[in-house]
């Protein structure tokens, strides 16, 4: 990880940039279109999202499946490594949750 050349850094970078984890986190209940996926992750826009998207399916962390219908539906699904990357990112989040109110007071003090 800590070597230039170490492959793992451009898939940390991946999973740990600014949408990706939401993204990510958002993905971890069920199956989402892309609307409901826009929804669920407040701010981000159509072309971020679909290049967050186009990122982690490139990783195989994330699966988009073209459904047959008229239109067609397309639904964004974890992998199973997107599944256990999803839950670890997910105990990130709860520390952090956890230790907010910590946080906002050194803030306010320094």
């Amino acid at each position: 990880m800590f070597d230039a050349l170490c492959p793992s850094r451009q898939a940390l970078s991946h999973v740990t940039g600014r949408w990706a984890p939401l993204v990510l986190t958002s993905l971890t209940e069920a199956p989402m279109r892309f609307a409901a996926l826009r929804r669920a992750v407040g701010g981000i826009s159509d072309r971020m999202l679909s290049q967050t998207l186009q990122q982690l399916e490139a990783d195989g962390l994330v699966i988009r499946d073209v459904q047959s219908a008229i239109p067609p539906a397309v639904q964004y699904h974890l992998s199973d490594p997107g599944q256990r990357i999803a839950m670890k990112i997910r105990e990130l989040i709860d520390v952090v949750y956890e230790e907010l109110p910590g946080i906002m007071a050194h803030r306010t003090t320094s």
